[in-house]
């Protein structure tokens, strides 16, 4: 079933750091919407070298010059004409390129990675935006845990890469905030700072380049656990910031995703578990933050296709 009134693919822009969690709401928001409606593209597949050549010329995969930028810029615009790409393909285990896929476009399109918003020609293509930035310790915890358990770095190797990439990711990945409709920031609870899953808090910096709902009816229903304010965001611009707590009890997390729903009462089919993510251990867990902010983003995902935030 199909609710779409825009006839074009409605593309999704999720971009931040290495191991910010790009690829856990991506695949999220895959699953919500249907896994036959959606294509994921990582646009880290545009990078211009592979780990060997980029350690021998110095440079960074977060430096523009390390990725093919102007490629990239022209397969976003024909997806959004629905028109197929040939797409790189690399791979993160080993640093090295795989053969090209050729890739169709579906009714949504979502493309995740280090330099979705490069360029003001690929900004203009996007129907949402989001930035993920969780608190920088976490994100540290993460890129840990991944690349030693899923890339076979040694502790030693992460620290290094991390190192190397500093001041890259000050100079080109960090200024792709400001573009963002949407900054989602996890970060861990005062009373356990060393969390780094299911019961982690996020923060979602509302900008009003898209129209947000409502979120007055949620707020009451969930009397705690959630906060909304009017404030200033990094660059003095006013914003919505909604607090989600990740100590949410499930009675409380499913009435407030039953309200979300209500909001998009088009996309009621589309229900389905969400918030799932992977463990250090490879188990699969529930966040209530994480399935709520997949909510938020699927509901401007489906107005967007409705054509109530065309452009």
């Amino acid at each position: 079933m199909s609710f779409k009134t825009i006839t074009r693919p409605i593309i999704l822009g999720v971009v931040g750091d290495s191991a910010s969690g790009k690829s856990t709401i991506a695949n999220g928001l895959a699953k919500i919407l249907g896994p036959e409606r959606v294509v994921s593209i990582c646009t880290d597949d545009y990078h211009k070298y592979d780990r060997e050549e980029r350690t021998k010329r110095g440079i960074t995969a977060l430096h523009p010059d390390a990725n093919h930028i102007d490629i990239l810029e022209q397969h976003i615009q024909l997806l959004r004409k629905g028109q197929p790409i040939l797409k790189p393909t690399y791979d993160h285990v080993h640093g090295t390129f795989s053969p090209c896929e050729y890739v169709e476009p579906r009714e949504y399109v979502i493309l995740e990675g280090l330099m979705g918003y490069a360029t003001r020609a690929m900004r203009d293509c996007y129907d949402v935006k989001i930035y993920l930035e969780p608190e920088e310790d976490l994100r540290i915890k993460w890129k840990m845990q991944r690349d030693t358990t899923v890339r076979g770095y040694s502790e030693q190797r992460v620290y290094e890469v991390l190192d190397k990439r500093f001041q890259d990711s000050l100079d080109f990945i960090q200024p792709q905030r400001t573009f963002a409709d949407m900054v989602v920031s996890f970060y861990p609870p005062e009373t356990n700072m060393g969390e780094t899953g299911a019961n982690l808090n996020v923060r979602h910096t509302l900008r009003p380049t898209l129209p947000h709902p409502d979120l007055s009816p949620v707020l009451d229903a969930a009397k705690k656990g959630f906060r909304l304010e009017l404030a200033r965001d990094i660059d003095g611009k006013p914003v919505d910031v909604l607090d989600i707590h990740g100590d949410l009890s499930d009675k409380r997390a499913k009435a407030v995703e039953d309200l979300l729903w209500n909001l998009i009462p088009e996309a009621q089919h589309l229900r389905e578990s969400v918030g799932q993510f992977r463990t250090a251990e490879n188990d699969t867990a529930l966040s209530h933050p994480l399935a709520l902010s997949e909510l938020l983003i699927t509901y401007h995902m489906v107005k967007a296709a409705l054509g109530h935030h065309a452009i």
